[in-house]
């Protein structure tokens, strides 16, 4: 299964993060699946990929070219796809995906998750879509997605497809 990982390009303030996405990485690889990924060698994006490849596991990372201008890159991956912008990235990356996690992360972290949700919501994609929601950080996205059904914008049936994951293993009973 290739699995695409939403995520930061930095490490936030807490040493959990890293713990987790090495965790969530090492079963990746340790698993047979591969990562799709951002692409990039800094921060949790970094970590990640390199737990998948000391696991055993393939990495297949997807970047825009003026990120490969300045060089950000992670260098060893099984494979690097090269776009000419973020749109074609976003696109690719989907593109490869059979299921998609959003670890913590910022806004472009959660920009790519909400355009699975979208898909999801309109029928044109098929695919678990999931918030690593380590130590409750996307309740309030969990909230909000309530909210919109609650308000008449949403449904249940529309948000089909969407988790919140609190563990790894919460994450592999779910891409069973």
């Amino acid at each position: 299964m290739n699995i695409t990982v939403y995520l930061a390009s930095s490490t936030g303030n807490d040493p959990k993060f890293g713990s987790a996405v090495k965790e969530l990485g090492t079963w990746i690889g340790a698993s047979g699946n591969t990562l799709i990924y951002g692409g990039s060698k800094t921060g949790l994006m970094g970590e990640l990929a390199q737990s998948v490849l000391q696991a055993g596991g393939k990495v297949i990372g997807v970047e825009p070219q003026f990120f490969v201008d300045e060089e950000y890159q992670y260098e060893g991956l099984t494979q690097l796809i090269v776009t000419k912008d973020m749109a074609e990235r976003k696109t690719k990356m989907i593109e490869l995906g059979d299921a998609f996690i959003a670890f913590p992360g910022g806004v472009g972290t959660l920009e790519e998750i909400s355009e699975i949700m979208s898909k999801l919501s309109l029928g044109h994609l098929q695919a678990p879509c999931i918030y690593y929601n380590l130590d409750g950080y996307y309740d309030d996205v969990k909230h909000f997605l309530q909210q919109m059904i609650l308000k008449g914008f949403s449904s249940a049936e529309k948000q089909q497809g969407v988790y919140f994951a609190q563990s790894l293993e919460n994450i592999k009973e779910l891409l069973k």
